[in-house]
């Protein structure tokens, strides 16, 4: 892709008129880049969750909208946080969240 992807107003619900596509129990992918590093909108359906896995490289999450947590905390609309090589976690969302991921390499899933 040499053409610039804008995505207006993300913060605002820019992303209610995207499509998603199932991705996990409970969680539907945008897809903005499919390959290294992946970067992806999540659209989290209350109660989904990701088990304990482990980033071989960093993973940026911006949440637009709810609440995501992890092992660590939880985080609300307008919140970063990068997870360096080597963390490991587990996501969940109480009432559904979309966050904006990069992940600069696959994640390895412990459970």
């Amino acid at each position: 892709m040499t053409d610039p992807k804008i995505l207006p107003a993300l913060l605002a619900g820019g992303w209610e008129a995207l499509d998603f596509e199932p991705f996990r129990d409970g969680i539907e992918v945008h897809w903005l880049r499919r390959s290294d590093p992946q970067v992806a909108l999540l659209r989290y359906a209350p109660g989904a969750r990701v088990p304990l896995h482990r980033h071989a490289g960093l993973e940026t999450i911006l949440v637009l909208d709810g609440a995501q947590s992890d092992d660590r905390g939880t985080y609300g609309k307008g919140d970063l946080v990068l997870n360096p090589a080597g963390s490991q976690h587990r996501v969940w969302s109480k009432g559904g969240c979309v966050v904006l991921l990069q992940w600069e390499k696959p994640v390895e899933f412990l459970r």
